[in-house]
């Protein structure tokens, strides 16, 4: 059964590492939101794909959410003392990937193609594809002002109100993006921040396109529990945008992209547009990152 997951944030890696193993690497392809990606030392660094990749090569920090297990951070404590940029933090291990990534990209090796060689360095049998090469940017609008998602989500701490979530960026969908969803099976939405984490994918309108005319049943998997979001702001946004956060108000962020809707056993009940289906979603280790991929899939049979 051959699988196409969309994908960002913590809970989206934590979910492609369960369905790499449930679906077989070689039978799934990841595509990635890039909406995040930002310039830091005059290095590029892409945190959902960093996100992916480490999961899927087992070197991903559990404790933290993100980044490297094992991480040490005496370059960022450097830059730090000599007064320079040190708001994002960057690991000792991780700086290794942002330099061989941004050397690649300056010397014209697209996107997509430098993630495919770090995937292979790293022993990943899965396709993990950004969903476009072109710069693609989300900025975020709040009574405060607007800001480039990063500075909104981790300089600003996110504290600030949403009203509303834009994209910066003529993309087109990266190579191999639109032949994984044509030619997959199922597509699977990742228990990701609609807003942030999948909407960015969705703003590259050949793979909104490709949704709408999909041949094959669409599911997605909610990332509130009980109507909370397990980390981060998704709830707070889904109650000030979409007016709530049941299961309803996270399928209408997929509306028309999606034929059923994975919901946690303690999230409320009423009338809905698309199929529910109800299980444990928390993933609180790899077992349950396994069993939440294996009742996605099969919602998706």
């Amino acid at each position: 059964m051959k699988v196409a997951l969309l994908s960002g944030g913590v809970g989206g890696a934590r979910f492609a590492r369960g369905l790499a193993d449930v679906a077989g690497g070689a039978n799934l392809t990841i595509v990635g939101n890039v909406g995040d990606d930002l310039e830091v030392l005059g290095m590029s660094v892409s945190p959902d794909l960093d996100s992916i990749l480490y999961a899927l090569a087992g070197l991903n920090d559990e404790e933290r959410g993100w980044g490297r297990a094992g991480e040490t951070w005496d370059a960022l404590d450097t830059v730090s003392t000599l007064g320079g940029e040190d708001w994002f933090r960057l690991g000792d291990r991780d700086l290794g990937l942002h330099l061989v990534r941004t050397q690649a990209l300056r010397e014209g090796e697209p996107l997509s193609a430098v993630t495919a060689r770090i995937a292979r360095a790293l022993g990943i049998e899965a396709a993990i594809l950004p969903a476009t090469d072109d710069r693609l940017r989300t900025w975020i609008d709040t009574p405060a002002g607007s800001f480039q998602f990063q500075e909104w989500f981790v300089a600003r701490g996110h504290r600030d109100e949403v009203d509303g979530v834009r994209f910066e960026g003529d993309a087109h969908a990266a190579p191999g993006v639109l032949d994984a969803i044509e030619a997959a099976d199922a597509i699977l939405i990742a228990p990701s921040n609609p807003y942030v984490s999948i909407w960015p994918i969705l703003a590259v309108p050949e793979i909104r396109a490709a949704l709408e005319a999909r041949r094959v049943p669409s599911v997605a998997v909610s990332p509130l529990v009980g109507g909370r979001a397990v980390k981060g702001p998704a709830d707070r946004m889904l109650a000030r945008m979409a007016g709530g956060t049941t299961p309803e108000h996270v399928a209408g962020c997929y509306s028309g992209l999606i034929d059923a809707l994975v919901v946690d056993e303690s999230d409320p009940t009423g009338p809905h547009a698309v199929r529910r289906v109800v299980t444990k979603t928390l993933m609180t280790d790899l077992a349950a990152s396994r069993r939440l991929a294996e009742t996605a899939l099969g919602a998706a049979a």
